[in-house]
């Protein structure tokens, strides 16, 4: 069977959410589009805007990867304006929000509140402390290669509420049949009942 893959670089997959790069055209399968933290430029900001919201079609399924990252050279305020522009557009589209975040998970807390739609962080393998303020704050967590082998990760895993869970493959060149079998074995369900457990999710944060 297939394995529904939340967040993926992709394009032959088309079982999943294409992650569209910046600049780049969407393709005829789901698709997530944002403005992520590494892309933004402050002097083309209209501009930017511009492809994003030019770009949003019916197969678009959310906004992002969008969020905040220590790592980059944009300056954080940037980093904020940009976010929260991405907020709500999210919020006047009726879409959630996929979000990158790199060292700033509360400052990404805090801005949740300005939310309306489901937030969901992407590649989420972090400590079970930062998880479980998430989960508090009604996050959705998508979890990727990393738990095939990351035991502290998997141990998060086991304490996620199975309503509150996607998988991805992100970048990565693997099979997501392998995380699925992963995850289902932490969870102690079948993989078949976790893909549709996940597109049950994928259904109530599509909904509202």
């Amino acid at each position: 069977m297939d394995f529904f893959d939340f967040h993926h670089h992709h394009k032959s997959n088309v079982y999943g959410i294409y992650n569209v790069e910046f600049g780049s055209v969407p393709p005829e399968s789901p698709y997530s589009i944002g403005i992520h933290p590494k892309d933004i430029v402050m002097t083309s900001q209209e501009e930017q805007f511009h492809w994003l919201e030019s770009n949003i079609s019916k197969n678009c399924v959310a906004i992002g990867e969008c969020g905040l990252d220590s790592m980059v050279l944009t300056p954080q305020n940037s980093q904020e304006q940009f976010f929260l522009r991405q907020i709500f557009i999210s919020n006047e589209i009726q879409k959630p929000l996929i979000i990158h975040c790199v060292r700033k998970f509360y400052e990404v807390i805090s801005l949740k509140k300005k939310a309306q739609q489901a937030v969901i962080i992407h590649g989420f393998n972090k400590k079970q402390r930062i998880a479980e303020d998430l989960l508090k704050n009604n996050f959705y967590m998508s979890f990727g290669k990393a738990v095939l082998y990351h035991l502290s990760l998997q141990d998060i895993v086991r304490n996620t509420p199975l309503n509150k869970i996607f998988l991805e493959t992100d970048n990565e060149c693997f099979n997501i049949e392998e995380l699925y079998s992963k995850v289902s074995e932490l969870k102690g369900i079948s993989a078949e009942k976790l893909n549709e457990q996940v597109l049950e999710n994928l259904d109530t944060i599509k909904n509202g």
